[in-house]
């Protein structure tokens, strides 16, 4: 015979200072966690949806991003008639010279903004075929222009269509804002090759290639043959695994988000412990009453486990609802891959509230099975006595 949830929920209601006190402290943990996981989703989503899949980012060889590595023109001329890459319309081999570097640029207020200039031909916008003006125009070749990306042109003013940027010894128009759709080209600038290329007097040291190959097999046959040429002394990665690993970046933030997360676990843990210690201790007569009503030490010992768990899983959905104003907003993290603000959005999705509320009952459940344990050990003379 079971012992009605109604007693449960009926206790938890009579010590309702405990009972919200303590599921404050698990709606806290919940709400911490949701938070690092809702990041890492967001920081996920942005990497994982840049690129194409048949792209590769030719960088030269032992460089750890695009920033760091410097190509020749030579190099490009050699790399672009190579079999097995994939060829415009008009027969034109799909591969794209650009320069990578940082710009620095003062925020509004205080501090300093550190962004990633992208100089790029028109082949570079072919291999991005998501990309799109969504307020005014493209960045015309032979001038100083630029084009900012979707989200820095949202989180920084100073990149609005119109306004003069100063950077590479000279003055630069903003004419327009790109959707480059949801990559991290939206946290770029963009200005013509050339152009940026004289600006940093780097005509000569490039940074990158982007290629599109034929199809995957094509692809991964390319990638091996650029490894081995000694004369290119390049390294190709297909563009979305290269995206892929700039998470590493964010690894310090993630790591101290879970420290955090655990202490708190921890903490909430012992609260709900102690609430349900003293349950026990306060109800040792109840306890004896059940018992000779005939309900038997599991009955007991389910019943005030699953008391815990109802107030953690109190406890869970607050976390739940706390975090859920976070869904959808902008943020923005440093990487130590590209030294620039990487842009994302927290995405809170129905499977990690359900995560957040798994968590939140494995947190009733380690501090209630004690208790409750020592509930459903008393006797029933003991009990009586209490």
């Amino acid at each position: 015979m079971t012992i009605p949830l109604s007693y449960n929920w009926r206790n938890l209601l009579v010590r309702w200072t405990t009972t919200m006190l303590t599921a404050a402290g698990i709606a806290l943990t919940v709400a911490v966690l949701l938070a690092v996981l809702a990041m890492v989703d967001g920081l996920r989503h942005s990497f994982d949806s840049s690129g194409h899949e048949l792209n590769l980012l030719v960088t030269r060889r032992g460089a750890t991003a695009e920033l760091t590595s410097i190509l020749t023109p030579e190099v490009y001329q050699l790399l672009r008639a190579r079999p097995g890459i994939a060829r415009t319309a008009r027969g034109e081999p799909m591969a794209s010279l650009e320069l990578v570097t940082g710009l620095a640029q003062p925020k509004q207020g205080t501090g300093t903004l550190s962004i990633t200039l992208r100089g790029i031909s028109p082949m570079g916008w072919a291999l991005r075929e998501r990309a799109r003006i969504i307020e005014g125009r493209m960045f015309e070749p032979g001038r100083r222009e630029i084009v900012a990306g979707a989200t820095v042109a949202r989180r920084h003013p100073q990149f609005g269509v119109g306004q003069i940027v100063k950077f590479a010894r000279g003055e630069w128009l903003v004419t327009g804002v790109v959707d480059t759709g949801d990559s991290a080209g939206n946290n770029e600038i963009f200005a013509d090759l050339n152009q940026a290329a004289a600006g940093y007097n780097r005509k000569e040291a490039l940074s990158t290639i982007l290629v599109r190959a034929v199809d995957k097999v094509a692809q991964a046959a390319l990638a091996a043959e650029l490894k081995q040429d000694p004369q290119l002394n390049v390294q190709a990665v297909p563009q979305r695994e290269y995206y892929a690993s700039q998470m590493i970046s964010t690894a310090p933030v993630q790591a101290m988000g879970f420290f955090v997360a655990f202490l708190l676990a921890l903490g909430s843990s012992f609260a709900a412990m102690n609430t349900m210690y003293t349950a026990v201790a306060r109800r040792a007569a109840e306890i004896g009453t059940l018992r000779v009503l005939g309900f038997s030490r599991r009955a007991v010992l389910s019943s005030f486990l699953l008391e815990s768990l109802l107030l953690s899983l109190v406890g869970g959905a607050l976390g739940c609802l706390l975090v859920l104003p976070l869904n959808g907003y902008g943020s923005s993290i440093g990487s130590m891959v590209s030294f620039s603000e990487i842009a994302f959005q927290f995405r809170i999705t129905p499977a990690r509230m359900l995560t957040g509320l798994v968590f939140a009952a494995a947190m009733g459940a380690l501090g209630g099975l004690m208790p409750a344990w020592s509930a459903a050990r008393k006797s029933v003379l003991t009990a009586l006595r209490a």
